[in-house]
């Protein structure tokens, strides 16, 4: 039996959307991907995984590059395409695979609930499926496969992530150490660079010096970080999600807000401290009973609109010295574990 998964993006819907990938895997099914290019990395040379197929971009997309992405999925005649986004987009990809079988939520339990009409089996969600990787699970119970709790995250392996760490950490001259991430996802999600400074100087009195990773077009922000860290934290060098899934299975501590990089730390298994605000930590927080978690609740939570006003400025409330706590609990957990 084929299933194809359809979670085109972002980062860290591509994470909670792996444990679906092993749960096939483990019953028996081969498994299909269509995705983005920005999250394809995580997929590409996957253990678990018999095909990848490049979807574009909305931002790039090209006729000649979809209808070569439909040929792909069509040859390989899947039983089932299950829509795990929820969009329109997601759904005529789900639509258009060509698979017997096209399965995703109802209209309850979609971001965009009109493009129900493009599903042929609608699942419900049922009670007590409150982490987004349990909802996602829960759209495999119509092929008759049960894996809540599941929570395996399948990556491809790769030499060459694992050496250009090595080499990366040896030119920063740096062992033990903390991961800040200070960026991702929308502004209003994140917290103060300055106060990622702060963080680091008090992990640096704690023995850790920092790492400030960074994506494409977060430079400046990690530069700030660094600036304002009285030199206890070093920006990273350039890294690929694979290279960062690699640099966090070796940190002693990642503390990041709501982002894919948080959310591919706990992947990891790496301890985290996570900083949230308007959206949910029980929905797509860390799922580690260990880790911790600090929030500041606006009056709009969960609230999952980019632009809301009401919860603008919501992070700046999270004090340094809470999350230096924090990240001793942490830590301690951690070497008692």
């Amino acid at each position: 039996m084929k299933a194809l998964i359809i979670r085109l993006s972002s980062i860290g819907d591509v994470v909670h959307t792996l444990p679906t990938l092993a749960a096939l895997q483990q019953h028996g099914w081969e498994a299909g991907w269509i995705v983005e290019p920005a999250s394809s990395v995580l997929l590409g040379g996957n253990p678990a995984l018999q095909q990848m197929i490049a979807a574009p971009a909305a931002k790039a997309f090209r006729w000649s590059e979809a209808l070569a992405a439909v040929r792909a999925a069509h040859e390989r005649r899947y039983d089932a395409a299950l829509d795990f986004q929820g969009l329109w987009k997601s759904a005529a990809w789900a639509r258009f695979a060509g698979a017997r079988r096209v399965i995703g939520f109802d209209r309850p339990w979609r971001k965009e609930p009109a493009s129900a009409m493009l599903i042929g089996e609608r699942a419900d969600l049922p009670l007590g499926r409150d982490h987004v990787i349990d909802k996602n699970l829960a759209l495999l119970g119509p092929l008759g496969i049960e894996a809540t709790g599941l929570r395996e995250f399948p990556l491809p392996s790769s030499a060459a992530a694992v050496a250009r760490v090595d080499v990366g950490l040896n030119e920063l001259g740096v062992r033990e150490f903390a991961i800040l991430n200070p960026a991702g996802g929308w502004e209003s999600k994140l917290w103060p660079a300055e106060r990622f400074g702060e963080a680091a100087r008090g992990l640096r009195e704690r023995g850790l010096r920092s790492i400030v990773t960074w994506g494409p077009g977060e430079g400046e922000l990690a530069d700030r970080v660094v600036a304002s860290s009285d030199g206890a934290a070093v920006r990273s060098f350039p890294t690929t999600l694979l290279d960062y899934a690699e640099l966090a299975r070796r940190a002693r501590l990642v503390i990041a807000a709501d982002t894919g990089p948080l959310h591919l730390a706990c992947a990891v298994k790496t301890p985290v401290v996570a900083l949230f605000g308007p959206t949910e930590p029980a929905r797509n927080g860390p799922f580690d009973p260990a880790d911790e978690v600090i929030r500041r609740t606006p009056p709009c939570a969960p609230c999952y609109r980019r632009g809301c006003t009401r919860h603008v400025g919501i992070m700046d409330e999270i004090p340094t010295a809470e999350v230096l706590n924090a990240a001793e609990r942490r830590l301690a957990s951690a070497r008692e574990g």
